[in-house]
């Protein structure tokens, strides 16, 4: 058996060009970035990497950017590799920290780094071989994006970083400043989809149907007309309680594209969207039968979350899902939409960073949100992470992706950001007192001033 083919025996698939090329340079001790579209299968690179630190007697670390997605790779791996082989930190979570498969959240991994609260570095990162950093493209995060950043510079050179990234603009370049600020790395890249997309536009002028958005020719379908402001505004500017959620998936139902992840842009109206989907029931009554046996016993294990006011909406295939549930709640829902017993789930942004629930389409409920700095569009890079999550590998011929439309934008502008090529990584990294006096307990002052100008935007600078 050949070297990158060594790993096969884990999987009941052949490979893709793009994962034997990754697990060949993981073998010949280079780190790698993993540029490949949502759902492309960069999970099945890491989940080498995992193979190969427990043959050989190593540890590997798996970041990721959100603690419920490390509390799902937390179960994930449990319940693949052995439980006492797998361990969890998080802000306030601390499981089996010193196993041979760590997860955490990359602020973990970066306050490592600094040995702040756990100790020594050396500690820290005893007999670690490799880590994972998930969902790498976080670097553009304006609030967060430094923390991946100071990993990369942090992290001792002997440990092979294996960075999985959806589509970015530079990846070559993100490649090169690892190459120069870590250790020799290759650039793992493919545009390919195994499930191929098909964009539609939800048009409130005609709510029993959802129109092609582009003709094959790649233009905007002419079928499709502006929102008027007059529909949804009454009086004092109020907008009136639509059903446009309830349209739209009822629409998708009788269309046979469920299950759907619903995106919108704020908890309250995840909970409001699933709530307008009172008397709208998706499931047999064999599928209700089921969905209430396994909360029955989720609940027996779980008593903490009876009379959840979002039962009844379970029972007929809809649930929110979002930050503001409780954590063991949200683990019922993923659950249950793994299973096809959840037809739709109306979540959050969040839901777009890799936690496991995949989909036949996504539903985004507009195309710009509200931010701490006003409102604005979404990016490129943020429609291809939502849109991304629909079409199931395996499972799906195509994937379906429907834009809801408003007033606040146009049919031109939602065509524009679907044709549109993913944002470059920009530098978020921020120097701040605290992490001069971090840099200071390991390093003497001139180092620390030159791992300071190893940033991203610096080399991108000069």
């Amino acid at each position: 058996m050949s070297e990158e083919k060594q790993c096969d025996y884990s999987f009941n698939f052949k490979l893709d060009d793009f994962q034997e090329e990754a697990l060949f340079h993981i073998n010949n001790g280079k780190s790698v970035v993993v540029c490949a579209p949502t759902g492309a299968g960069k999970t099945c690179i890491a989940q080498m990497a995992i193979h190969k630190a427990l043959k050989e007697g190593t540890r590997i670390f798996y970041t990721t950017p959100l603690k419920a997605l490390s509390n799902q790779k937390f179960m994930d791996f449990g319940a693949k590799y052995g439980t006492d082989r797998v361990g969890l930190l998080t802000g306030d979570t601390s499981i089996n920290r010193n196993a041979q498969i760590v997860v955490m959240t990359t602020e973990v991994f970066r306050n490592m780094l600094y040995g702040t609260n756990f100790g020594s570095v050396s500690d820290n990162l005893k007999d670690v071989r490799y880590v994972v950093l998930d969902e790498v493209h976080y670097m553009n995060d304006e609030q967060r994006g430094t923390v991946w950043e100071e990993s990369i510079i942090y992290c001792p050179t002997n440990v092979q970083i294996i960075a999985l990234s959806a589509t970015v603009a530079n990846s070559q370049q993100l490649t090169d400043w690892i190459n120069t600020v870590h250790s020799r790395t290759e650039l793992v890249y493919t545009d390919f989809r195994p499930v191929p997309l098909r964009y539609y536009y939800y048009d409130s002028s005609k709510p029993n149907d959802i129109l092609p958005l582009l003709t094959p020719e790649g233009r905007l379908n002419k079928k499709i007309k502006p929102e008027s402001k007059a529909k949804h505004f009454g009086r004092k500017g109020k907008t009136p309680q639509r059903q446009v959620a309830k349209d739209v998936v009822s629409i998708l139902h009788k269309k046979n594209m469920l299950p759907a992840i619903y995106f919108t842009f704020s908890r309250k109206k995840c909970d409001e969207q699933m709530e307008k989907c009172s008397g709208l029931c998706l499931t047999t009554p064999d599928e209700q039968k089921e969905i209430k046996r396994i909360v029955d016993e989720y609940l027996a294990e779980n008593p903490y979350l009876y009379n959840n006011k979002h039962l009844e909406y379970v029972l007929c295939g809809v649930a929110s899902h979002h930050a503001g549930l409780l954590p063991g709640w949200k683990v019922l829902i993923e659950k249950l939409f793994q299973k096809g017993l959840i037809k739709v789930v109306f979540a959050t942004e969040t839901l777009a960073a890799g936690i496991n629930m995949p989909a036949r389409s996504t539903v985004i409920s507009a195309v710009s949100k509200r931010t701490d700095s006003g409102h604005r569009m979404l990016t490129p890079s943020e429609f291809l992470q939502m849109s991304g999550r629909a079409g199931r590998r395996g499972m799906d011929e195509i994937g379906y992706v429907t834009v809801v439309g408003t007033a606040f934008q146009s049919p031109e502008e939602v065509a524009e950001l679907v044709t549109s090529d993913a944002n470059p990584l920009e530098s978020r990294f921020t120097p701040t007192y605290s992490m001069v006096l971090n840099l200071l307990q390991r390093f003497n002052l001139e180092e620390a001033k030159e791992l300071i100008l190893k940033s991203f935007g610096y080399y991108t600078s000069t």
